[in-house]
Formats: C-alpha cells, sequence, structure tokens
C-alpha cells in the first residue's frame, strides 16, 4: 500500500499501479474524512472486489463544515486508519493536508440546486457546495472508473450522482448498503461522541425507520401518516432533539402532498432522519417503494 501526502505522489503512485497492469486497469475510489470504521471497510472491500487498483482519500474537508459544527474536533486517528485500509484491499492511500488540497483560499464552488433544498442542506447551509468542490476535486486527481459512497447520506448520494451527471465525469457512481451496529444503529464516525445513555437512546433512530417499514404498506397510508408516526416515536427518547424528519421522493427529494396517498408501488421514497443527541448530530434514513426493479417494504 502507497501512502501520498500530495497530488504529485499519487499521480506517481497511480502511474506505478497503472504499470502493475500493463499500463490500464480500473480504478475504484473511496472518499472519506477519515477515522474509519467498518461501514468504510464494505466499501473498501467493494472497490478491491471490483477493480485493478483502488484508491481511498482520508480528507477532512473545512468547506463542508460551518462555522459553529464540529471540524476541530471531528475524529481523526491516522495509524489506525492505514492499519484498516491495508486490512480491506487499498492499493494507495491519499491524505493530503488542507495546504496541499486548498493552496489558497478556493474561489470556486460546486452548488446543485433542487436536491440540496430540504434535508441537510437546509440545516447545512454551504454544506453541499463543499462537497460538490472537493469532491469534483478528488475526481479530477484520482481520475477513478468507480467511486464508492454509503447510502446512510443519501442526500449526498443523490447530490453527487447529479453532478456526476451535470458535468459528464467519466466515473460510475456506486451506493453501498449501510452498515449498522447489532442493534441497528447506524455506523458513523460521529458516534464517538455519544454518552453511554445517549448511545442507548440514539438505536431509537434505526427503531423508527423499522416502525415506519411496518406501516408503509397500510393501505390510505399518507406521507403526513409516516413522518407524524415516526416523530412520536423517536420523541420517546427524551435526549432526542429532532432537527428534521422528512419522506420525500428519491433521488428527486421532492417533496409529495402529505395528504395523498402513498404508491410505493411504483414510486420511491425515502424517509430521512437528523437528530440531536447533546451536540452530536445524527443521521439515518430508509428507502421504501419501487428500487431498482423491485418493490420494497
Amino acid at each position: 500500500m502507497i501512502l501520498c501526502r500530495t497530488i504529485p505522489e499519487l499521480h506517481e503512485a497511480l502511474k506505478q499501479q497503472q504499470s502493475k497492469n500493463a499500463g490500464s486497469g480500473t480504478v475504484g475510489f473511496v472518499p472519506t474524512m477519515g477515522y474509519l470504521h467498518e461501514g468504510h471497510a464494505s466499501l473498501m472491500r467493494r472497490s478491491a472486489s471490483e477493480n485493478d487498483i483502488s484508491v481511498l482519500s482520508i480528507f477532512v474537508n473545512p468547506m463542508q463544515f460551518g462555522p459553529n459544527e464540529d471540524f476541530d474536533r471531528y475524529p481523526r486517528d491516522e495509524e489506525r486508519d492505514l492499519a484498516l485500509a491495508g486490512q480491506n484491499g487499498i492499493d494507495i492511500v491519499f491524505m493530503p493536508s488542507v495546504k496541499e488540497m486548498y493552496p489558497k483560499a478556493p474561489l470556486t464552488t460546486v452548488f446543485v440546486s433542487q436536491v440540496t433544498s430540504r434535508l441537510c442542506g437546509a440545516s447545512r447551509p454551504g454544506h453541499f457546495d463543499g462537497v460538490g468542490l472537493v469532491v469534483s476535486k478528488l475526481f479530477h486527481l484520482v481520475q477513478p472508473d468507480k467511486a464508492y459512497f454509503g447510502m446512510k447520506d443519501a442526500q449526498q448520494v443523490a447530490v453527487i450522482q447529479q453532478m456526476t451527471d451535470d458535468l459528464n465525469f467519466p466515473v460510475e457512481i456506486v451506493p453501498c448498503p449501510i452498515v449498522r451496529e447489532p442493534d441497528g444503529l447506524a455506523l458513523s464516525s460521529r458516534n464517538v461522541y455519544l454518552t453511554a445513555e445517549q448511545r442507548e437512546q440514539a438505536v431509537m433512530l434505526s427503531r423508527s425507520l423499522a416502525e415506519a417499514k411496518q406501516h408503509f404498506a397500510k393501505a390510505g397510508i399518507t406521507a403526513a401518516d409516516i413522518v407524524e408516526q415516526t416523530k412520536q416515536m423517536i420523541e420517546s427518547a427524551e435526549l432526542a432533539e429532532i432537527d428534521y424528519v422528512e419522506l420525500l421522493h428519491y433521488p428527486s427529494l421532492d417533496l409529495p402532498d402529505p395528504a395523498a396517498v402513498l404508491q410505493p408501488e411504483r414510486d420511491t421514497y425515502i424517509l430521512a432522519l437528523a437528530v440531536k443527541f447533546g451536540s452530536t448530530r445524527l443521521i439515518d434514513n430508509q428507502l421504501f417503494g419501487y428500487i431498482g426493479g423491485d418493490y420494497h417494504v
């Protein structure tokens, strides 16, 4: 495994790996902010299984954090991250500094409209402009054939897919399933912030999604019904502070008529949550309905 901290080192490592594949070979790419866990490992393993060369980036991107968010205290563990990358098929790790990625303050952002107007796009203004900028830079630097993203941040997947389509990036976006703890909590680097009591109550997010799944196929159910039932269940956890609970079409993230009966046999919906426990903000979601040619409830 080759560790690169600069852009020239990355380009040289890619040349070396391509030379081992007779000057060709497909490149898989897993962009992360580090503090890796099994969710990231699942992306790395999939990339390694589907490509000749697998690249992992570890970069805590300041452009996607707001002024009162957790950039400075975002968890970091370089030694552990590199060990996990080596164990899961990664050939090249790109771990640049902020100065390497942004040698001067950028005057460019990549703004994707509509799909950024709700959910985290509404509660974290400018967040997806920063995501679009860094991902577009990384795509240019790595030039992958496939890029792997976890569906825990389903809005991010939708935004990146839209950006990729609109800008004709020659890369296939590969959404990958959410990886969960045995009790259902979605894996997140931010879970380390939770106190024992907060961690115990945080499982209410996945439980509320599972409960919604039971109601989703009922005749006459509406978006307003699902949202209200989900909010009530989350609010039963006394430490939970809801940022949003929304049921939307996916991947457009359009808002359905809240009073109209849902049509899961023909439409795809996402129930998306953002909930704070103390200062820790967690997200989770569940897709329902017609997904990839199959009916899921």
